[in-house]
């Protein structure tokens, strides 16, 4: 028997050897479709190169970011009208699954998202965009309410965003998530991420997707996604909060989290620790709280530690629109945490594609990444 050892030793070796020398390789084994869920608010985003005239009729300021009033209702079907636009599926869940998708490559529909929309022209170029970004997008249809859209209003390196959720606001649960055949994409997905706006929408649809992910010892993730959702639903937040597993924010979100929670201190890395510590049901995993400040080191804390990761240096000149920053450093970090990467390696990737998708209008990408 004893001779049997260094045979297995060495073999053991020969096959650690192989996996560093490609360690860019991607495991098969571990990702098949619907591996990664996603649930939110779905929205096509319409992106227009517009004139001052049209910024005007509807008060647009250059530069902004509102939710559409009455009075932005026929915005939508003029700058489809009046100007040469480009779809892209959106919603910032959405864009964080499809980004994954992107950075994953093969197979495709590793990503699930589930979410509302109308049964209109919109819905129908949504799905056909979701088709396009090989994800499997599983859209609960109703005719209530039209298909939820963002507007973006270009003008010189302006962009004027106008979301009208619509739809968005009527995912219901009993509907659509209950339904044995969607559960079952539910069943089959080991990392789940859900953006904090879908707080405003179906609190019951992530309860029931987050104790699922608790039970099972699977990886819920949850972005604090703005300030407003800590501030005014911070119930519903508290009522998620002891089922993340990783929760995702940037340095106003978390500020604003801080001061809710009144944990006294603005300092970010402490926020992160203190929200680390929040209690947790499922103690066999110990919560990972990931804060990003733009151009500046993003934050990680972890149950014992505080780790800080220095973001590449941009050329301003070269920042197309950070719009899309956000989504895409979650998109990044969740290709590597459904492949059982260490977390160090999910924020490289995490700020490989943030940095990627900084340089171009929107949410896209090329058409593959280059990422070791």
């Amino acid at each position: 028997m004893a001779s049997e050892e260094p045979k297995a030793k060495k073999q053991r070796l020969s096959e650690e050897k192989k996996k560093q020398e490609s360690p860019s390789k991607k495991t098969p084994v571990v990702l098949s479709p619907n591996t990664l869920f996603g649930m939110g608010n779905p929205l096509l985003d319409i992106s227009a190169v517009v004139d001052k005239d049209f910024l005007d009729k509807y008060t647009l300021k250059p530069n902004d970011q509102i939710l559409a009033e009455d009075k932005h209702k026929a915005l939508f079907e003029e700058i489809v009208k009046k100007f040469k636009v480009e779809y892209h599926a959106g919603g910032a869940t959405q864009n964080s699954i499809k980004v994954a998708q992107w950075m994953i490559q093969e197979p495709h529909n590793v990503g699930t998202f589930f979410g509302c929309i109308g049964k209109d022209k919109f819905g129908e170029i949504l799905k056909q965009k979701a088709v396009e970004a090989h994800i499997d997008a599983h859209y609960y249809e109703q005719d209530e309410e039209p298909t939820g859209t963002c507007a973006a209003c270009i003008t010189g390196d302006n962009r004027s965003l106008v979301a009208n959720l619509a739809a968005a606001n009527c995912y219901k649960k009993d509907k659509h998530l209950d339904l044995e055949e969607n559960w079952e994409l539910v069943k089959k997905a080991k990392v789940f991420y859900i953006a904090g706006f879908f707080l405003t929408v179906s609190l019951e649809s992530i309860l029931k997707v987050a104790k699922h992910a608790s039970e099972k010892n699977k990886l819920f993730c949850l972005n604090l996604s703005a300030p407003f959702i800590c501030q005014f639903f911070k119930d519903n937040l508290m009522q998620v909060l002891p089922y993340v597993d990783v929760l995702f924010g940037n340095e106003t979100e978390a500020a604003a989290f801080g001061k809710e929670q009144d944990f006294e201190t603005e300092d970010i890395k402490e926020i992160a620790k203190k929200a680390q510590a929040l209690p947790k049901v499922n103690s066999k995993r110990q919560r990972v709280v990931v804060f990003t400040q733009g151009k500046d080191e993003t934050i990680m804390a972890q149950s014992d530690k505080i780790e800080t990761f220095p973001v590449e240096k941009v050329d301003p000149k070269d920042i197309v629109d950070t719009n899309g920053a956000g989504d895409a450093f979650v998109g990044g970090f969740l290709s590597e945490l459904v492949q059982d990467k260490p977390l160090n390696q999910c924020v490289k990737a995490a700020h490989y594609s943030a940095n990627v998708i900084i340089r171009r209008a929107g949410c896209t990408f090329p058409e593959k990444p280059n990422f070791k």
